[in-house]
């Protein structure tokens, strides 16, 4: 539980989840990992297309280092000790038409994963920082697929197995206030 706050009756697990860099290299369970996927097969999708495709690779199997080296390095540094990553990847096209839901579709499976792995006593880190066109090469994905990003599944360890540099982030970040990213009626920066 975190210390983070809401002055609405917004669920706790939101206020909860966090997406910590620091982990303890432990395998997940068969059980866990199963879990994990099929929260992300029952997340919402246009159409119930589901244009999500997931590549893993768990630490020490013969997938692991190839994962991992897909990550920039300043992700490799903290990623190298959990458990699970994982590569999501979105179908472009929707019944051979452009798809425009994909990415957002996708971003709903990364948060049934995300908040299954809370369920479970795990945590998940999402990141961007990928070198999506290595990726795209190195795990055959198709010019009809987008590599939206990746995630880090573990359990959580203290700062103190991370990095210096990483040691004083390792904590729940804040969030902009509500009437920045809500706005009834048009735009507004």
């Amino acid at each position: 539980m975190t210390d983070r706050s809401s002055d609405t009756q917004v669920h706790r697990q939101f206020l909860d989840r966090w997406s910590p860099r620091a982990f303890d290299g432990s395998k997940l369970s068969t059980a866990d990992r199963e879990a994990l996927f099929e929260a992300v097969r029952w997340a919402p999708s246009a159409y119930n297309a589901q244009p999500w495709r997931l590549l893993y690779a768990e630490k020490g199997d013969a997938n692991w280092d190839r994962f991992l080296g897909l990550l920039v390095p300043a992700n490799q540094a903290w990623a190298a000790n959990t458990s699970l990553l994982v590569f999501f990847v979105s179908d472009t096209n929707l019944n051979g038409n452009p798809s425009h839901t994909h990415s957002f579709d996708t971003g709903a499976a990364w948060m049934s994963l995300a908040l299954q792995a809370e369920k479970l006593g795990l945590r998940a880190h999402g990141m961007s920082g990928v070198d999506f066109d290595a990726a795209r090469k190195e795990l055959g994905v198709p010019d009809n697929f987008k590599i939206d990003a990746a995630a880090a599944v573990g359990r959580q360890a203290g700062p103190e197995v991370l990095p210096e540099k990483y040691r004083e982030r390792e904590k729940p970040s804040d969030r902009k206030p509500r009437d920045q990213v809500a706005f009834a009626g048009n735009f507004a920066a």
